[in-house]
């Protein structure tokens, strides 16, 4: 195993390894490699790796579901100034004229 400061990297021999990949354990340059997760990773073990993650939702799945949050969040704001109006009602007429209750 040889250490950072006397490696090359993988694919452009003449510079300087700055990284080595967690994943395939080659030396890489500075160019070669890109923060990932909080690690120095090469691009060809992230292209695997975004590759292995699962695919995006298809677009009328997105639309539908921005539809939903949209009406739900509308319906949440109705509730909830029905609930104040409510609760607004409820106060005596009395409070209002300034006369108390005792």
């Amino acid at each position: 195993m040889s250490s950072l400061s006397q490696s090359r990297c993988f694919q452009h021999v003449s510079r300087e390894a700055v990284a080595r990949c967690p994943d395939c354990e080659r030396f890489y340059c500075r160019e070669c490699v890109t923060e990932h997760d909080g690690r120095m990773i090469c691009r060809p073990c992230l292209d695997g790796i975004l590759e292995a993650a699962p695919k995006a939702q298809s677009g009328w799945v997105k639309a539908a579901r921005g539809w939903f949050m949209a009406g739900l969040g509308f319906f949440l704001a109705v509730y909830a100034f029905y609930l104040v109006g409510k609760i607004l009602l409820g106060i005596p007429s009395q409070f209002h004229n300034g006369v108390f209750l005792d």
